[in-house]
């Protein structure tokens, strides 16, 4: 029998004990598979102490992870610490210059780095995979750097953040506030106990940043894409666009447009027949639209230790049959500058909810900006509260009055002037909701 793949492991949290459970499980099936054995020799933590799932004595302890990544006994790190910064980034630069291939589900790291460690990789003709850092369960990585390299792709977009899918879910389908599913979702370990990076959009942007350079052979530039979270969606808004035939999504988007690539992290309204509408709950899913080629989409668990260590697994089964591709999907020396499309030339369909004040002459000045920025509306819906409700009738107290209004494709730009606009007239209250709609 072949010499065993030896791995080093750095990280023992969820996923790093989940890798240690699988490969033990899999061993047979994955010595069918490969050829070769792969097996975990040597581990590194930050706390050697802590009661974990495994039997830490079947492995060489190592205190340090960059020590660990350049021990002779192991044939490759897999970094599952996570962070942009040391000790992570040591250790896999300190891995990639002696040599050994790396396999990392990091994807602050590689949003942050991935450029310079591609490069590191492919000078010392080693691999480094990441298939675990964007969207876990799901294989788009290797869909994108091998299964469509030869397409011309022009649109990738997704849910990637199993956590705000689950919160959007739990809202449209028990009728819940974005603060009760929020709890929820915190009870069941699917929210941090500080939510902001992935409610207000910063995971799903990362994982975008690295998606999009594989799609497109941009430098990975976490830098170049507009984020919007989720904590301002309202009932109301998933119930209009439950009645106008969409659902509401945060999607994180990329496009290759005139102006560069169109990056952007956002709530989106995705049209109900739509394959990436049927989502729900934490599963994450990503779109793929290439010339020539149906959109392809993919559909799994995006988080969680067992769908993450098995996308490291498969990673090391590849490291492990001898197959080497630029981590990128082409050589790091042909990656270009991302060429960023300001967002306020994107173009599309749009959802605006407004609170109008209900006296004469309000929903002629709203019209009237609108068109002098040549917006043309596809419907107006207009909610009165009615007395049942206790509330005034419209017209006799003045009280503001919802306004549903959908756009024809137009610009940001357009729509952000009208709004600015409107609010300038004093004819509405608060600010405009405004969720941008998705062509599928």
């Amino acid at each position: 029998m072949a010499e065993p793949l030896k791995v080093g492991l750095a990280g023992l949290g969820t996923v790093g004990t989940a890798v240690v459970h699988l490969l033990e499980r899999g061993r047979d099936k994955l010595l069918a598979r490969c050829g070769r054995p792969i097996e975990v020799v040597a581990v590194s933590a930050r706390v050697r102490g802590k009661k974990r799932d495994i039997e830490l004595r079947k492995f060489r302890w190592v205190e340090d992870p960059s020590v660990l990544a350049t021990d002779p006994a192991i044939d490759v790190l897999v970094e599952v610490m996570g962070g942009a910064g040391d000790p992570a980034r040591r250790a896999v630069e300190a891995a990639l210059a002696v040599g050994k291939p790396v396999v990392t589900a990091n994807k602050a790291l590689l949003a942050r780095h991935g450029h310079k460690l591609a490069v590191l990789a492919e000078r010392h003709q080693v691999q480094l995979n990441f298939e675990a850092a964007a969207a876990g369960g799901i294989p788009i990585v290797k869909t994108l750097r091998e299964g469509l390299n030869g397409d011309a792709l022009t649109r990738i977009y997704g849910i990637l953040n199993g956590t705000c899918n689950y919160i959007l879910s739990r809202m449209e389908q028990d009728r819940l506030a974005f603060d009760d599913c929020l709890r929820e979702a915190q009870r069941l370990g699917y929210a941090e106990a500080d939510p902001s990076f992935d409610v207000e959009g910063h995971d799903t942007a990362q994982k975008l940043a690295i998606l999009a350079s594989l799609a497109f052979g941009t430098k990975v530039d976490p830098g170049a894409i507009y984020v919007e979270g989720i904590s301002s969606i309202t009932l109301a808004d998933l119930d209009a666009a439950g009645e106008l035939g969409y659902r509401v999504k945060l999607l994180g988007v990329a496009v290759k447009t005139e102006a560069g690539i169109e990056q952007r992290v956002h709530p989106t309204m995705v049209r109900k027949d739509a394959a990436i509408a049927q989502v729900m709950g934490a599963t994450n899913a990503v779109t793929v639209d290439a010339d020539g080629l149906a959109p392809v989409t993919l559909v799994g668990p995006g988080a969680g230790g067992r769908a993450t260590a098995s996308a490291v697994v498969s990673d090391l089964a590849d490291i492990a049959r001898g197959v080497r591709t630029p981590p990128f999907g082409r050589p790091a020396a042909r990656m270009t500058a991302v060429r960023k499309a300001p967002m306020q030339r994107h173009e599309g369909g749009y959802y605006i909810r407004l609170l109008a004040r209900d006296r004469p002459g309000t929903a002629a000045t709203i019209a009237r900006r609108l068109a002098q920025q040549k917006i043309s509306l596809e419907s107006i819906v207009q909610r009165h509260e009615t007395a049942a409700s206790g509330a005034s009738q419209p017209g006799r107290s003045g009280a503001p009055v919802p306004v549903i209004l959908i756009t024809y494709a137009t610009s940001e730009d357009a729509v952000r002037k009208a709004l600015a606009a409107v609010r300038r007239d004093r004819v509405i209250s608060g600010r405009p909701q405004v969720i941008r709609i998705e062509k599928n």
